[in-house]
């Protein structure tokens, strides 16, 4: 089989982890593979680029001397955010022919202004997923994962979500074990799943302005296992759980309920991670009360069930 060909676009203002990343990912496939990953970088002119840390890469070619590659990568960085137009309708036309199409954080404006995003779901950097869904309606912009695979098109939150997401497309072309085998070469975990939240749920809803309220979010968080109800919580705030349950919404941006959800569907998959727990003893230490209740909530958000998202997530205690 012909080696796969790994085609990063480089332009001024990259941010150069959103390149080096997924690169490094591919070539440490291409070391336990030989012969497997074809690793190419183009830019318009093929001259150097500049990234946002001031590191200047190197291309090895212009993107007009490009051949078709297996798969387009396409970083962030501010210069994806006002790319050259000439960048925009190249990305438009080899975009079509690429078997797979990947973007890292911002780089999805890039995408999303050659029209290949229209009718799809994608996401981005938090930051800036607000401002794409303006900008370009006709994309379904998801502001939750990591990243997002729809059809052949791939697109990622910011930086080390790249990481991720490569991981995820080495597993799919090698299989599990050369992913885990990279993962653990760059001591990372073998990949987050795509829709695990960009933040935890303390970092996702804002700090409440009140002190009352706060004490209530870190309550939450030190003990998920506890009676969590609105009435419990609204109790501990010295407040009626109408008043409670309106206020938190109001300085939060989420419900209480929610937000015990995201709380405790995280406390399960730490457990899950970095414990031998058994699943019964983690589904009531963070508050599910059985394990039937742990599942439903891990399959209902996360795609997967308790036991193989252990499996599958979590880290190898030796290399």
């Amino acid at each position: 089989m012909a080696p796969r060909t790994v085609l990063a676009v480089l332009f001024d203002g990259l941010q150069s982890l959103d390149v080096t990343g997924p690169l490094e990912v591919f070539a440490g496939a291409e070391l336990i593979s030989p012969g497997t990953y074809r690793i190419r970088t183009a830019s318009l002119d093929g001259a150097p680029v500049r990234t946002t840390s001031g590191l200047t890469l190197v291309p090895d070619e212009s993107l007009a001397g490009a051949g078709d590659p297996d798969t387009l990568l396409v970083p962030g960085g501010p210069g994806s955010l006002r790319p050259d137009p000439r960048l925009v309708d190249w990305v438009r036309e080899r975009g079509q022919r690429a078997a797979r199409l990947v973007s890292v954080c911002t780089g999805a404006a890039v995408l999303a202004g050659a029209g290949l995003l229209d009718g799809r779901r994608a996401t981005t950097h938090w930051a800036y997923c607000d401002r794409l869904a303006r900008e370009y309606p006709a994309v379904e912009i998801d502001p939750d994962p990591v990243y997002v695979r729809d059809g052949h098109i791939s697109t990622s939150a910011g930086v080390t979500a790249g990481i991720d997401l490569a991981l995820a497309l080495v597993e799919e072309d090698l299989g599990r074990d050369a992913a885990l085998t990279i993962a653990r070469h760059l001591v990372v975990f073998l990949r987050r799943p795509g829709n695990q939240a960009q933040f935890s749920a303390q970092l996702a809803a804002q700090t409440a302005q009140r002190e009352p309220l706060r004490d209530v979010q870190r309550w939450i968080t030190d003990h998920p296992g506890a009676d969590l109800s609105v009435d419990a919580l609204a109790h501990r705030a010295r407040l009626s759980p109408r008043h409670f349950a309106r206020a938190f919404r109001a300085e939060t941006g989420m419900t209480p309920g929610r937000y015990v959800d995201r709380v405790r569907l995280e406390h399960a998959r730490r457990l899950l991670e970095e414990t031998a727990d058994g699943v019964e003893e983690i589904a009531r230490a963070s508050g599910y009360g059985t394990p039937e209740a742990m599942r439903r909530a891990f399959v209902r958000t996360l795609g997967t069930p308790p036991a193989e998202y252990r499996r599958r997530f979590r880290p190898a205690t030796t290399p």
